[in-house]
């Protein structure tokens, strides 16, 4: 299995990446977007990174900033940029993110370095054919669709790539479910956990089985959260209360790379 190997560098290059992604409007917090640089400079498996949800490019560029210095190959964003949630079609039927999208990456400099597809995702699974070291969810937030964009790419999933998903600690009902019925409770996976809101996991199909028990843990805890979510209703009141409690009881604080990286090299 390879080992983890974290650049002397890695420090500055993040810190670099973060001062152009901040400028970029979106909701991934600076420990997120950090989080998501390790993943893309150390995730010790071949191939490229997908990101499904790119809206106006946050999380793509650091991505893409922190795996181009490393020589890691293009980010392969995929958005229809037509999102009802962040775009007011009342106002403009015809509203899209993607100019917006292009804007980011071509000012942070790392347009030579994204591969744009402005579709559905189901619509690139379907001819996708490319080795994945990092899948990046962050698209519809419904079960349907969180489960859509797990089953369409990670059959492409590298061993020892890192499947990861946003706002699994918030109030949407499809990223919490998907990840704690397909990934933590599955022994095709072995290292996982939460960084705030993103849930991450390794892909690990042959030993896997070994970390059953840590995966278990953080699943019992993971999924006391499913049931306040599952409508996809604002919480409010003793509701948003107990929310909130059984999510500080889940392990999310910011992960140091060197912790991290122990992580995947145990068994």
């Amino acid at each position: 299995m390879p080992t983890v190997k974290i650049p002397a560098d890695l420090g500055t290059v993040l810190d670099r990446a973060w001062e152009v992604t901040q400028k970029v409007p979106g909701y991934l917090t600076e420990k997120e977007a950090r989080f998501l640089g390790l993943l893309a400079a150390c995730v010790p498996a071949k191939g490229t990174i997908v990101e499904i949800g790119s809206y106006m490019g946050r999380s793509t560029v650091m991505l893409a900033k922190v795996s181009s210095h490393y020589g890691g190959g293009p980010v392969v964003a995929i958005d229809p940029h037509n999102s009802p949630i962040l775009l007011d079609h009342q106002s403009n039927q015809t509203a899209s993110s993607y100019q917006d999208f292009l804007d980011s990456i071509q000012s942070a400099g790392v347009a030579a370095h994204v591969e744009p597809h402005a579709e559905y995702a189901n619509a690139v699974a379907k001819s996708w054919n490319r080795p994945i070291r990092f899948l990046w969810i962050d698209g519809d937030h419904t079960y349907k669709g969180a489960k859509s964009d797990l089953d369409g790419f990670f059959p492409h999933v590298e061993p020892q790539g890192v499947v990861a998903f946003h706002d699994a600690l918030s109030n949407f009902p499809g990223p919490i479910r998907v990840f704690v019925e397909d990934v933590l409770r599955s022994d095709r996976f072995g290292p996982a956990g939460f960084v705030q809101s993103i849930a991450w996991a390794q892909f690990r199909p042959e030993d896997g089985e070994a970390f059953r028990e840590r995966r278990s843990s953080l699943a019992r805890r993971a999924a006391r959260l499913m049931p306040f979510v599952e409508s996809g209703n604002e919480l409010q009141g003793m509701t948003k209360r107990r929310y909130k409690l059984r999510r500080f009881l889940v392990p999310h604080s910011a992960i140091d790379p060197r912790e991290w990286a122990s992580l995947l090299d145990s068994k």
